[in-house]
């Protein structure tokens, strides 16, 4: 392990403060004062350990108070044990329980230069930039300047995509949904000036159509980009100014943004790769593409992820009291989910934005992930039980923490007795098997290609004792355990959900992957 930097490693406080409109909130850091040649002694997860437990004592002493402590404090071990098990440096967590908002940072932003991770440390969120995005379409809609059901060329006459039927009539809900159709890995770079999304938009006449509109769920990238172009269109503001003024001020989230330059002053918690035993970090990594800002590129906090979960769960309200979406609005981003299928997990299919996960329970939760170079995090609400989480962490081996607490139901079944639906996988037949054997192909347009340069991925799929076996781009073990749906395995141990879809004539004709298809060659 290569460790560097001096200094302490973090210090302990323990602070009772009073929410705005919560009884109270719990924020700990962790405490000890490690020096160099002690954490060049100690692996990194291990020195994460050891400061986590010398909170313990003033975490029970001050939670004491809290009716669900233990279950606060058993969430603390499964973050901890994580971030031993997979060498994490930082993670921050925020959840609101039978209101009582509970903050609280873990380990450190940077190896080099640690300084402890706390509900105020700023992150890259990804993905779940998508859910803000969705937020700000829905107060267009409100205000009258956008519908769903609309084509998006109603608004973007110009569109021009490489099925000219689709372009006239894709609908502003099948971009948001995920079911427009098209590749969706679509990373090309387009510059970093206000014309960023405008030139990104006209390069997706390059992505193939894959499926008609509205039919099949295959997570989009793109389309999320070009409901980005959509809210600068119709607003005639650059998308980050946009948003600033839709949601990010509304919302009353002081510590989040596109720009780092507009988020001085705050900390922020350095990317972070994680390989064997080498943990270093990843400057580079930290750079985001403007012309991707309304699919993945918001930089936030858990304190700020969870007053825009608490604001999910309310009715329409900011914090101060002030309307921002009417009740039918914010009920309209739960509601109509498009095509079901899998992302790591069962989806019932995906609303304005938010993915809505299946649970044996039947009740719904709403849900995005997100990750970029380095940066893994996840966002869950379940209004029923007025239930929200935020998990943030700092390093490429954050996804693998996030799908022990979350994509398990570990959380949900500890704080709200939610759990996945069964996924127990069978041995079937060699005949049977067989009719999903194949060669298939699937697509990237990496970060910073050319918008036409698509790198084709490739996998083979073979029967192998009572399962499959993916090959290639993919290395996947997978079981059956119900209909189409697979339970995979990678070589690392980690488990997740995928799925077989087919077409027309009833065969196979696509197999997903975290969302992503791949086209079954003939």
């Amino acid at each position: 392990m290569r460790v560097r930097g001096d200094g302490p490693f973090h210090e302990l406080s323990v602070v009772r403060l009073v929410n705005d409109d919560l009884p109270e909130v719990i924020e700990v850091h962790m405490a000890s004062r490690i020096s160099r040649n002690h954490m060049l002694r100690t692996t990194a997860g291990a020195v994460i350990a050891a400061a986590a437990s010398s909170a313990g004592l003033p975490l029970l002493a001050d939670a004491a108070k809290l009716a669900n402590a233990s279950l606060f404090r058993a969430l603390d071990a499964k973050i901890v044990a994580a971030m031993a098990r997979y060498r994490i440096p930082g993670v921050a967590v925020a959840v609101l329980f039978q209101d009582t908002q509970y903050v609280r940072g873990y380990g450190v932003t940077n190896i080099n230069h640690p300084r402890p991770v706390d509900g105020d440390t700023l992150f890259r969120i990804g993905s779940i930039t998508k859910t803000f995005t969705g937020t700000a379409i829905m107060r267009l809609v409100d205000s009258g300047k956008i519908r769903l059901g609309a084509p998006v060329r109603t608004y973007l006459p110009g569109l021009i995509l490489a099925n000219q039927q689709v372009a006239e009539t894709v609908t502003v809900r099948q971009i948001l949904n995920h079911s427009a159709g098209w590749l969706g890995d679509d990373y090309a770079g387009s510059g970093l000036g206000e014309d960023a999304l405008a030139k990104y938009v006209a390069g997706m006449r390059y992505l193939p159509q894959l499926t008609p509109p509205g039919q099949v769920f295959a997570y989009n990238n793109a389309a999320v980009n070009l409901a980005g172009r959509l809210i600068e269109v119709v607003t005639g503001m650059p998308y980050e100014d946009a948003m600033q003024k839709l949601v990010i001020e509304p919302l009353g989230l002081k510590h989040s943004g596109f720009f780092t330059d507009t988020l001085v002053g705050n900390s922020f918690s350095a990317s972070h790769t994680v390989e064997k035993d080498n943990i270093d970090v990843d400057v580079p990594s930290w750079i985001f593409p403007r012309a991707l800002d309304s699919t993945g590129g918001l930089i936030s906090n858990a304190r700020d992820q969870l007053r825009f979960a608490r604001f999910h769960l309310g009715n329409g309200t900011a914090y101060d009291g002030a309307r921002v979406l009417t009740p039918q609005s914010l009920l309209a981003m739960r509601s109509n989910p498009g095509p079901a299928g899998t992302v790591t997990m069962e989806i019932d299919g995906v609303c304005v934005t938010f993915w809505q996960r299946r649970t044996a329970q039947g009740v719904p939760v709403f849900q995005h992930g997100g990750s970029w170079g380095g940066q893994n995090a996840d966002l869950v609400i379940v209004p029923k039980h007025e239930f929200a989480m935020s998990i943030l962490t700092n390093s490429t081996t954050g996804g693998k923490l996030i799908a022990e607490v979350s994509s398990s139901a570990w959380a949900l079944n500890h704080f709200i007795g939610l759990s996945n639906p069964p996924a127990e996988p069978k041995k079937l037949p060699r005949a049977e098997l067989a009719a999903y054997e194949g060669h298939y192909k699937g697509g990237v347009i990496p970060p910073g290609s050319s918008p036409n340069k698509i790198e084709p991925l490739a996998v083979d799929v073979r029967v192998a004792d009572g399962g499959l076996r993916v090959t290639g781009d993919l290395d996947l073990s997978l079981g059956f355990y119900r209909g189409d749906y697979v339970s995979t395995t990678t070589p690392d141990g980690g488990v997740a959900r995928s799925d077989f879809i087919r077409g027309p004539d009833g065969t196979i004709a696509w197999f997903r992957d975290r969302g992503r298809l791949y086209k079954r060659q003939r």
